[in-house]
């Protein structure tokens, strides 16, 4: 089963640049059938907090080149997006589609990273995300989430237990250390496969570290896709996950309260 992380340095608020970079780079991989495909958090515009120039409808032409992309390749893809309904206001998003072209799944950025103001321009969400590939349960988080590891233990307050957690992220180069090892954390503590998914080069504001990492459930980084823009890649190897759960059961004694 095998996953791949896309990071590329995003154009500032340039959708057309952008949807170019990833039709090359994904051409390029050639991914085997089947797989799983992720993008970095808002992978179109940047982290615009310029909500009236990167916002679409649900069905805008992001999430249209989105499924187009999944359908092509025959992947399921996961991606940053921002849109909203009517007058709401828009979300930060992570949606996924299937290899049919079928957005299968939405996740809402739950914490807004509001040191940088995000909580005044896109609203916070209230549940986790998950959905069913090739029967593992893979759970979604974006960027800021990772620094509340509640978040990660919601699915298993549901009677979850994802096998896998995709986040993807725009993180800073000034805290890549953070990144890294809050990713370890999170397979660690979850006994979960974790793919990160962050950003390289630069936007008005911050310089990105790059750095997507494929971390197994004993929180090793199997595959590190460095500085510059390329890919992470990792195959889940689940029998070898239940084995290590089923050795070390301490998720059983989880309590929500």
């Amino acid at each position: 089963m095998n996953v791949f992380g896309c990071q590329f340095d995003i154009r500032w608020e340039d959708k057309a640049w952008n949807y170019q970079t990833v039709t090359r780079m994904v051409h390029e991989l050639r991914p085997p059938s089947g797989a799983l495909v992720a993008l970095p958090e808002m992978f179109a515009t940047g982290f615009s907090m310029n909500v009236d120039s990167v916002a679409e409808l649900p069905e805008g032409p992001t999430t249209q080149f989105l499924g187009r992309i999944a359908t092509e390749n025959h992947i399921w893809l996961v991606a940053g997006v921002v849109t909203r309904q009517g007058a709401e206001q828009p979300g930060n998003r992570s949606i996924v589609f299937n290899p049919q072209g079928q957005r299968v799944a939405e996740y809402t950025k739950m914490r807004p990273f509001t040191p940088g103001g995000e909580d005044k321009h896109y609203r916070a969400g209230e549940h986790p995300a998950m959905f069913m590939w090739q029967g593992v349960s893979v759970a979604l988080a974006i960027c800021y989430d990772l620094r509340f590891p509640e978040l990660f233990r919601a699915p298993l307050a549901l009677g979850e237990q994802p096998e896998l957690f995709v986040v993807i992220a725009s993180w800073p180069e000034t805290r890549a250390t953070h990144w890294v090892r809050l990713l370890q954390a999170r397979a660690i503590e979850n006994q979960a496969y974790v793919l990160g998914v962050n950003r390289t080069g630069t936007d008005p504001l911050y310089r990105y570290p790059g750095r997507s990492v494929f971390i197994n459930p004993q929180g090793d980084i199997v595959s590190d896709a460095g500085a510059l823009p390329g890919w992470v890649s990792g195959k889940l190897e689940i029998n070898e996950l239940l084995r290590y759960r089923e050795g070390l059961p301490f998720l059983k004694d989880f309590r929500s309260s």
